[in-house]
C-alpha cells in the first residue's frame, strides 16, 4: 500500500525528490550531481526548515523579502544560505544585502544599479542569475529572451554582480509540450550567451523546474530546482501568514 504522502517527514520527502531527480537525470543522459536541489521555504515556519537542513539541505529559496529577513534573523547560525527566488523591488534591496547569497530574479538594469550601490557600501558581492520569461506571459517577471544578450553586455560594468545564469518559471499548463518550451528557451538563451562569450557553458546556472514540472526542466537542462510543496506539503491560504509583509 502507498504511504499517505501527508503523513510523510519532510526528510521522507527530500528522499523521495532527490530519487526522482536522479532518475530525471539519468533519462536526460546526465550525472544526478549536475543538479541541484533548492528547497523553497515560503511559509514555511523554522521547525520545517530546520528538519530539512538537518537532511542536507543548506540553501533554501525565499519569494517575499521581509519574511526570508525574519526567518535569516531567527535561524542565524545553522549554517543556511538564503536565496531570493521572488521578484525584488529597489526599494527592498537594502535588505536583501544584510542577509541573501544569491538573487535569482535580476530582471532590470535599475535593480543591477540599486543593488551595485548598496553592495559597495556593504563591501560585499553577490551571486545573481537573470530571470527571463520564456512563456511571454504578461503576469510574468523576466526579460524577453532576445532582451538577454544586451542586458549581459551592460551586466560587466557592474564589479559587486557575480552573474551566474539564467532563471525562469514554465507557463503553468497540463500540456507538457507547453512547458517544455519555456525550458528549452531558457537553455537556448543560455546557449546564446556563451556563443557570445558572455557565459561560461561549463559553470552555467539554469534555474528552472518546480514541484510540479521539475523532471521535465531537467530532462530540458536545469542545473537547479526549485522545490516546495512536494518537500514541505500544501501551502497554508493567502490571508493566513507565518511571518508579516
Amino acid at each position: 500500500m502507498q504511504q499517505d504522502q501527508g503523513k510523510l517527514s519532510v526528510g521522507e520527502r527530500l528522499e523521495a525528490v532527490r530519487g526522482e531527480i536522479a532518475r530525471a537525470a539519468e533519462r536526460a543522459g546526465r550525472s544526478r550531481d549536475s543538479v541541484r536541489l533548492l528547497p523553497v521555504s515560503k511559509t514555511v515556519p523554522a521547525s520545517g526548515i530546520l528538519a530539512a537542513r538537518e537532511a542536507g539541505c543548506r540553501r533554501f529559496g525565499e519569494n517575499k523579502v521581509q519574511e526570508a529577513l525574519g526567518k535569516a534573523g531567527e535561524l542565524d547560525g545553522h549554517g543556511i544560505d538564503w536565496i531570493l527566488i521572488g521578484h525584488l523591488q529597489t526599494n527592498k534591496v537594502k535588505d536583501v544585502v544584510t542577509f541573501a547569497a544569491e538573487v535569482q530574479s535580476l530582471d532590470r538594469l535599475k535593480l543591477a544599479r540599486e543593488l551595485e550601490k548598496r553592495l559597495q557600501r556593504a563591501g560585499r558581492s553577490l551571486d545573481v542569475l537573470v530571470q527571463l520569461n520564456t512563456s511571454g506571459e504578461t503576469s510574468k517577471f523576466g526579460l524577453a529572451p532576445e532582451q538577454a544578450v544586451p542586458f549581459f553586455r551592460e551586466l560587466r560594468a557592474f564589479d559587486c554582480l557575480r552573474v551566474k545564469g539564467l532563471m525562469t518559471l514554465a507557463i503553468f499548463s497540463s500540456d507538457p509540450d507547453r512547458v517544455r518550451a519555456c525550458f528549452r528557451g531558457l537553455r537556448e538563451a543560455a546557449d546564446r550567451l556563451a556563443g557570445a562569450g558572455l557565459l561560461d557553458p561549463a559553470t552555467r546556472a539554469l534555474s528552472m523546474g518546480m514541484s510540479g514540472d521539475y523532471p521535465i526542466a531537467i530532462e530540458e537542462g536545469s542545473t537547479e530546482v526549485r522545490i516546495g510543496q512536494a518537500l514541505f506539503g500544501p501551502r497554508p491560504l493567502p490571508d493566513s501568514h507565518y511571518w508579516p509583509e
